[in-house]
């Protein structure tokens, strides 16, 4: 139970030291380019909470309304003023980018997409994996999804410092974007093909769904293939990042054929 803790303990302090607290220091950080991942108000306060959510909105930064309660509890006692932001372990690229790194190497994308990938362990496992793997970058989306936060930084082993990591308002419209630059989209799925029956040598965005409950029904629309898994025990499902890692490394096989 000691060890438990202590990691825990751990983690915390490395989130809290990502943290800007006040209106003033996030006012600052934000005028000189910080790399912020994530900024939490309180939405019932005032005055200079609306310069920083302006600001935030022209450079991309995701803004979270939270309750008095949750910033005291982050900010562990100290004056928040309505407002804390927390740093991002790495800076984010646009899906594009992620193209442009592909078309460089003379490559054939391989991309991969979390689809509300809420759980920062995962998050981190699955781009620790896909940087192993030679994946060219992950895709997340703004909402409902672990971010690169010092957990995740921590969990992908330092791997979230090499592979670009894209976040971005729409995923599904980004899925178009990526099928109207011929990458072809496998879902996640156990109503899929067994995934060493699909060809995935191609240029390919993988997407993984959230832990509970899958991809949504508007972005499994969207795949041009689904892929399952064989399941044998009682147990019909994996842990996302381990079922991410075997789809990987099986498109990491036919490529290398």
């Amino acid at each position: 139970m000691s060890n438990y803790q202590d990691k825990n303990n751990n983690l915390d302090e490395e989130n809290e030291l990502q943290l800007i607290i006040g209106r003033n220091p996030v006012i600052e950080a934000l005028k000189a380019n910080k790399l912020i991942d994530t900024i939490y108000i309180n939405p019932e306060a005032k005055g200079s909470i609306t310069l920083i959510c302006r600001l935030a909105k022209e450079k991309g930064i995701n803004v979270k309304r939270v309750t008095e309660t949750k910033l005291n509890n982050m900010s562990r006692g100290a004056s928040h003023q309505g407002v804390i932001a927390m740093g991002a372990c790495a800076e984010y690229v646009s899906p594009e980018d992620i193209l442009s790194i592909a078309n460089e190497k003379g490559e054939n994308p391989f991309i991969i997409i979390c689809d509300e990938i809420e759980d920062p362990h995962n998050l981190g496992a699955i781009i620790r994996t896909a940087e192993a793997a030679g994946a060219h970058g992950v895709i997340i989306p703004k909402r409902r999804s672990a971010s690169l936060n010092a957990t995740v930084f921590k969990t992908s082993a330092g791997a979230a410092s090499w592979l670009p990591v894209a976040r971005v308002s729409n995923l599904a419209a980004t899925i178009d974007m990526l099928k109207e630059n011929g990458v072809w989209i496998y879902g996640t799925d156990g109503e899929g093909q067994s995934y060493t029956e699909v060809k995935l040598t191609g240029p390919i965005g993988l997407i993984v769904g959230s832990e509970g409950f899958g991809m949504g029904r508007l972005i499994k629309d969207k795949c041009d293939f689904l892929l399952s898994l064989p399941m044998a025990g009682k147990v019909n499902s994996l842990n996302a990042s381990v079922a991410a890692g075997i789809f990987m490394y099986e498109a990491v096989r036919q490529r290398n054929l």
